[in-house]
């Protein structure tokens, strides 16, 4: 069906319904001689009469209350379906993946994810822990959270977070037998509690003083592939763990856990949402950028 014939049966659909050209006129917002036009065009092409006029009233003939009842309903669940996709459109609405490691899920992004998604049931947050640096576009993920060091240079990234230390600490137990580490060298000389990356390799502990960097390769007894269970291993005393500050200080505060090194651990840069340019376009995903952006 062509978009004019379309238009000629709303018209009609109009005049039937109001059973008057002047209030169908006013309805559609067309003139009464327009409208009159229209219904001559439909009539001459369907070959029969569908409105009797008289100078007081309009009504349908038998062709025309035939086509009025079946055609109106079916162009009114049309218009409703249209609508209902246009409010989609315009309704944030969607799955957002992002990679982050566990700790940046729990202390960032969770916390400022709560007000969004209370007021927007349509969109869906998807986060998958990891630990290594991930491609985005190749897994297809639609944002990465890491510090701001770790972004690509070709990527928007956006602060989420304030600026991080990291913290080596252990159990006063494990201090029992063994002495404090000084320097960051000091620590192949005691049982650490190692983080596997996502390739394989052993995480190398970072850290910095008065301009020189070290990166020290650490060995213990237990392995893991989340802080989590590191800072757990490390409250039952089995051994140095290299945690965000955030998520060791509960425990130094009530002394179940001691910190070794601080000056050696200096503040970087806080976490950032990371994405390509071409994956902002979304209502919703703006949304997610805005709540997440770090506001001092």
């Amino acid at each position: 069906m062509q978009r004019g014939h379309l238009d000629d049966l709303l018209a009609f659909i109009a005049v039937g319904q109001e059973r008057s050209f002047t209030k169908a006129a006013a309805k559609l917002g067309v003139s009464q001689s327009a409208l009159s036009h229209t219904i001559r065009q439909l009539e001459s092409r369907l070959g029969v009469r569908l409105l009797t006029r008289t100078t007081r009233s309009v009504s349908p003939t038998e062709a025309g209350e035939r086509l009025l009842h079946n055609i109106a309903p079916r162009l009114e669940e049309i218009e409703a379906e249209i609508t209902a996709v246009t409010e989609l459109r315009e309704k944030p609405a969607g799955t957002i993946r992002i990679t982050a490691t566990e700790y940046a899920a729990d202390a960032i992004l969770l916390p400022k994810l709560v007000k969004l998604l209370r007021a927007y049931s349509d969109i869906k947050v998807e986060i998958i822990i990891d630990y290594g640096l991930t491609d985005i576009v190749a897994h297809r993920y639609d944002a990465g959270v890491r510090s701001g060091e770790q972004v690509a240079k070709d990527m928007i990234a956006v602060r989420i977070g304030p600026d991080m230390r990291m913290a080596v600490v252990g159990a006063p137990s494990y201090f029992k037998t063994r002495p404090e580490p000084k320097k960051p060298r000091d620590l192949v000389q005691h049982n650490c509690i190692t983080l596997r990356l996502p390739g394989g390799g052993l995480y190398a502990w970072e850290f910095e003083k008065d301009g020189r960097e070290l990166r020290v390769h650490v060995d213990g007894q237990l392995t893991y592939n989340t802080t989590a269970q590191m800072l757990n291993a490390a409250l039952a005393g089995l051994g140095l763990a290299y945690v965000p500050e955030g998520m060791a200080q509960p425990y130094l505060a009530k002394g179940r856990l001691k910190r070794v090194l601080e000056d050696w651990c200096l503040p970087y840069s806080g976490y950032h949402l990371w994405y390509p340019s071409r994956r902002q376009s979304s209502a919703a995903f703006a949304l997610l950028v805005d709540a997440l952006r770090h506001r001092n």
